[in-house]
């Protein structure tokens, strides 16, 4: 079996040795308690702390606490997404859409079938699909003999990414093979001469089709703010009156996405001149010949915006295609467990459990040390330190600092009472340190599941998110 020790020596010539033990991942790091006790007496954050710094060159820990304790860590699940994709994956790896047709075309007509394909792709959007339907009208076709299809086949289909989130948090999508702006519809009101003027609509830069699949209508009530029903290819929403302002929207889940992407291209095609009839759904692909092919771009930049933006909707497809290109089982929960064995392999050990690829979910653990050391070892591969976005530090009153003594990149993950991040600080001299930071009050955020914004949440994320920059400064001072 591959030991953390024997990796790290095949990367560095066998110079490189981790300080803490791997059984049990006891803390036998010096921890410089003055400095940091005083970080997180000023924080007055109720809960867990844990944290470790390392030294890439030669794996030694430089300052650890509550670092072999498993903990929620929020989006930075992402960052070992990132590197499992990258190396199942490869980085010329990119997400396909295509327009196939079962049968000739003659006389501007597809004799047979139109299949709209999704090859898994995360970030297509209502502008992709406007340019498709603009290239099989310029192959001069007007319509077709046989059906139009939609197929989204190529993932496992979850109604949604996680099951604690509120019903309406665009964060919390479906997940298919065939995607449509990252699974979100567009809803807009506005105050009109009796009750509201409510739109649904697919809106990207230049095009804007309504959408057919999903409606929403106003109800005379103080809460819940919203409510869903699916049923017979249509999502019903409704929404509470006394939450509505004189105008406003908001991007809404979509938890049918194959309809959703299928009754959005059909708009296009029509604006065209392009006659499709009611898209159907295929459970399997269909041979014929392919018409228009869009291919996403490449995974690194995925990648690199799914980082920055923390897209769950990108980290769950890349993670399950990844997991399918090993020959295993993707659906949600069985594809986080895959990665989890991924990463156990790598290591030579350890005791992450991922339920998913995103982090959303609140049964993710996985504990700082073995965070900072995934990143120490196969962060270099990847190319992982030029994905990461940089990360403004904060004063003593949770300010931007302007200009602060270090730079850091680093990937963020923020839920209800969770405030994690890893990543590189880069000392004044340039010595590059790599760490993991978690926090969670796991008490208080049980209290709050389902709720958007729950009272004393966003101090209590700007406190850790203090801390978080006190131990940056820390690390880049002392180590520098």
């Amino acid at each position: 079996m591959l030991t953390r020790r024997g990796a790290l020596g095949a990367l560095a010539g066998g110079a490189m040795a981790w300080t803490l033990p791997r059984a049990g991942w006891s803390q036998a790091a010096t921890v410089r308690v003055g400095s940091v006790s005083d970080l997180l007496a000023a924080a007055q954050l109720s809960g867990e702390v844990g944290f470790a710094v390392v030294d890439p060159r030669n794996g030694k820990v430089l300052e650890a606490q509550g670092a072999d304790r498993a903990m929620p860590p929020a989006s930075t699940v992402k960052t070992i997404t990132t590197l499992y994709a990258l190396e199942t994956l490869g980085s010329g790896w990119r997400f396909p859409t295509q327009l196939i047709a079962t049968g000739p075309v003659s006389g501007g007509k597809i004799r047979g079938d139109l299949i709209l394909a999704g090859g898994g792709d995360p970030t297509l959007s209502t502008d992709d699909l406007a340019d498709m339907a603009a290239q099989l009208a310029r192959r001069g076709i007007t319509g077709v003999t046989g059906r139009y299809l939609v197929f989204g086949a190529s993932l496992p289909y979850a109604e949604q990414i996680a099951d604690d989130q509120p019903v309406y948090a665009g964060y919390n999508p479906a997940i298919s093979g065939l995607n449509l702006n990252y699974n979100r519809v567009y809803f807009e009101w506005k105050r009109a001469a009796s009750g509201y003027a409510l739109s649904m609509d697919a809106r990207g830069r230049t095009a804007v089709p309504k959408v057919y699949t999903a409606s929403v209508a106003v109800a005379q009530r103080q809460s819940p703010l919203f409510t869903y029903k699916r049923g017979q290819g249509r999502e019903a929403w409704t929404v509470a009156q006394g939450a509505l302002g004189a105008s406003g929207s908001r991007w809404l889940p979509v938890r049918d996405p194959v309809s959703y992407a299928g009754d959005v291209f059909q708009t296009l095609a029509r604006a065209q001149g392009i006659a499709l009839p009611t898209p159907e759904r295929v459970g399997g692909l269909p041979q014929g010949t392919l018409l228009v092919e869009r291919g996403s771009d490449a995974l690194p930049v995925l990648l690199r915006d799914m980082l920055k933006y923390s897209t769950n909707l990108t980290a769950e497809t890349v993670g399950m295609t990844a997991t399918l290109r090993r020959g295993q089982t993707a659906t949600r929960g069985a594809s986080g467990s895959a990665m989890s064995a991924w990463l156990r392999g790598r290591m030579g050990g350890g005791t992450a459990r991922l339920v998913d690829h995103s982090g959303l979910g609140t049964d993710n653990r996985i504990a700082p040390l073995e965070m900072a050391q995934a990143v120490v070892l196969l962060g270099p591969k990847a190319g992982l330190k030029g994905l990461m976005k940089p990360f403004a530090l904060r004063d003593a009153q949770g300010r931007p600092t302007q200009a602060g003594p270090v730079q850091v990149a680093a990937k963020t993950g923020t839920l209800n009472f969770v405030s994690t991040l890893t990543g590189y600080v880069t000392a004044p001299g340039g010595r590059d340190l790599v760490f993991a930071i978690f926090t969670g009050d796991l008490k208080r955020r049980a209290q709050a599941i389902g709720v958007e914004d729950p009272p004393g949440g966003k101090a209590w994320i700007a406190r850790s998110k203090i801390l978080q920059s006190g131990l940056l400064e820390r690390w880049g001072t002392i180590y520098a």
